[in-house]
């Protein structure tokens, strides 16, 4: 094992790793913004090393000052975390170049997966079904066009040099089409450098089950499982569990899928833990989406289940150790559940919601697991991603997971700022998650039934009561008129209708 290791990311997923790091015997050496000078990561690590101002990209996605830092303090290896520059291929090599082991692929299967024009095409050759669309990404806004009618709207654009949701849009028809690429295009362009788009037909009411694989650098590799990830706002991940609902139905989908995801992650020529992501259509057939070259946010879901630490076992891996772990042994014990407690306003569009946390109260007992990034007293930067902690939870059965999840929400506190605890709680309660009949557009369902209910005006129907309100009492919303008018207004405002 390593005598010392870098933890090149912040948050929970630095305290993760430093954690780990300290249960097999070697030192952390935490870095941080000028923001999170007093941040928990850096007050856990065993040294902690400044590495610029704020924003992230004079920090932590500043390649020379990581390695910078990793030299200065003397550690043999870099753990990127994910998110920042846990799959940029540069900085594998960046790292390989100085003689500091990542902790994570080779820099060619980075660069090999990342372009995901590029992993379809590995797919493909490794006899996995994908969705209908583009090989090579869109030469142009015409060509894009061209390939949407081809294929079949709708379609998803999507950013060829990155995932996560960013530079993606859904487009049901010619008539939003220009506008969509445009903005699609600008967005990968600000997230990945690289404003590249490819069409892919649109899965409706599709399912997002991805493959937790992990293999050493001797050829031996494993799958774990599946894990749901359906629940999902603006094409991101929010509860997350494993096993899939859909193994109860299809028992055969896991080996099926999983052998799939190793035709994949050996043909990338991949090492340590990984991804490999799909859609599952109503029929049952599964396509490769991506595969995500690194630990995955949901991580703890598969350690609840299989008994497996993958951050143990990337460290070890990368360590030059051989995985020990065989197919045949690795089991699925009990269902595990994960949600994503985030500083953001649920009732205003999720709109982020920084500031200082006044008092925290941490839920515990039986099956519960926190991975916490914060602590009494620390203001949440506006700098980067709302992420404050995982709730994740293990049960005999799921119908025990989801009871003990809402405990453990009941349990949790946090003042001074807001966060979607209460709305992991109503999503649970509804009948549809109970029932595990999930898709990716489960919670654009889930709003359109709670408002159905509570009779509220919706969307565009709403703005044109509000509008009719405000006209027929001759007043200005501003002014705080009680009644009829001052009631939609509060509503729309709320559901982040007026931004």
């Amino acid at each position: 094992m390593f005598d010392k290791v870098l933890v090149a990311n912040r948050g929970e997923i630095a305290v993760r790793i430093i954690r780990a790091l300290r249960e097999l015997g070697a030192k952390s050496v935490a870095v941080y913004s000028e923001v999170d000078r007093g941040a928990l990561h850096v007050r856990m690590a065993d040294e902690a090393l400044p590495i610029g101002p704020a924003p992230s990209t004079e920090s932590y996605l500043r390649i020379d000052r990581i390695i910078d830092a990793a030299r200065r303090s003397g550690a043999q290896a870099i753990h990127p975390g994910y998110g920042f520059l846990s799959e940029n291929a540069e900085f594998c090599q960046a790292c390989q170049d100085a003689g500091i082991r990542f902790v994570g692929p080779p820099p060619e299967a980075v660069a090999r997966m990342g372009l995901k024009t590029e992993a379809r095409k590995l797919a493909i050759a490794a006899g996995a079904p994908v969705v209908p669309g583009t090989e090579n990404p869109a030469a142009s806004f015409e060509d894009a066009l061209n390939t949407g009618r081809r294929v079949g709207f709708p379609i998803l654009l999507k950013a060829a040099a990155g995932g996560g949701g960013k530079g993606m849009r859904l487009v049901n028809s010619e008539a939003g089409f220009e506008a969509a690429y445009r903005d699609a295009s600008s967005e990968a362009e600000r997230a990945f450098g690289n404003g590249a788009l490819y069409v892919e037909r649109a899965v409706t009411a599709a399912r997002h089950i991805e493959i937790q694989v992990l293999g050493d650098h001797y050829g031996h590799m494993v799958h774990l499982g599946e894990r749901e990830c359906s629940i999902q706002r603006r094409h991101q991940k929010v509860i997350e569990e494993c096993p899939s609902p859909l193994s109860a139905a299809r028992p055969a989908l896991r080996r099926e899928m999983g052998e799939a995801a190793l035709r994949i992650a050996r043909a990338a020529g991949y090492v340590n833990a990984g991804t490999v992501e799909f859609l599952v259509d109503p029929g049952g057939n599964y396509y490769f989406l991506e595969m995500n070259t690194r630990l995955q946010v949901e991580h703890p879901i598969t350690e609840l289940v299989t008994s497996v630490d993958l951050v143990h076992w990337q460290l070890r891996i990368a360590a030059g150790e051989r995985l020990t772990l065989k197919q045949e042994d690795i089991a699925w014990r009990g269902a595990a559940i994960e949600c994503r407690i985030c500083a953001e306003d649920p009732d205003n569009n999720f709109y982020p919601s920084p500031g200082r946390i006044l008092q925290l109260e941490r839920p515990a007992g039986p099956g519960i697991r926190l991975d916490s990034g914060v602590y009494a007293g620390w203001t949440v930067p506006t700098d980067y991603d709302p992420l404050l902690a995982k709730i994740a939870v293990w049960g005999e059965t799921r119908e025990l997971a989801i009871s003990r999840m809402l405990r453990a929400l009941s349990e949790y506190y946090v003042a001074g700022i807001t966060t979607n605890l209460s709305f992991f709680a109503e999503v649970l309660r509804d009948s549809e998650f109970a029932a595990g009949r999930l898709h990716t557009r489960f919670l654009d369902e889930y709003f359109q039934r709670r408002h159905a209910a509570s009779g509220e005006p919706d969307g565009l129907l709403g703005v044109a009561s509000l509008v009719a309100a405000v006209h027929e009492n001759r007043i200005q919303p501003s002014q705080g008129r009680s009644g009829a008018t001052e009631s939609a207004w509060l509503r729309l405002g709320r559901r982040g209708l007026l931004q």
